[in-house]
């Protein structure tokens, strides 16, 4: 994403802007304006490089556009292994919210059997979250866990088990 500045200012692509001598400058600087025109002005243009996963970083830019972060804590309370083991239980409570009915149908009327795909469906789920929760608190570093999460390469190979949960059968 390009920004533009003027010293230590940022200023935006087609908003006015008032310039250190008093100057307003129409919205329409930076479709009009020449490279030079900008440059005599004082406008300088920054390139803004993407952000690491932020689940993982802090991160903010540097005046030149770069990035600098700092990784988060894995450890503790507030840690990402916390936040990813909650949100690994929150998602394994509503996939299984969502066959829950079979279960309150069994106990309500005693003779109705929860469905084989359901129950083998309900014992995948729980066993899929206890090795994301396994893996998640014995990775080492930020890269171990960043290596975690679902993804593709180019050929479509998987890698990850992070979120990859098992599908109900019909």
């Amino acid at each position: 994403m390009e920004i533009f500045k003027v010293g230590d200012r940022q200023i935006h692509a087609n908003r006015s802007w008032v310039d250190s001598a008093g100057t307003r400058h129409p919205k329409t600087w930076s479709s009009q304006w020449t490279d030079e025109e900008k440059k005599a002005a004082g406008v300088i243009s920054v390139f803004l490089q993407s952000f690491p996963d932020q689940r993982l970083y802090d991160s903010r830019h540097a005046d030149d556009g770069s990035v600098v972060s700092t990784p988060r804590a894995l450890d503790g309370e507030r840690g990402v292994k916390a936040s990813l083991i909650a949100m690994v239980k929150q998602q394994q409570a509503s996939l299984l919210a969502q066959t829950d009915w079979a279960i309150v149908r069994k106990a309500d009327t005693g003779n109705k059997a929860v469905p084989t795909n359901i129950q083998t469906y309900r014992d995948a789920i729980r066993s899929k979250a206890t090795e994301m929760e396994t893996a998640i608190a014995n990775a080492a570093n930020t890269d171990a866990v960043a290596a975690l999460f679902l993804s593709w390469d180019v050929d479509g190979n998987k890698s990850g088990i992070l979120y990859d949960w098992p599908v109900l059968d019909d």
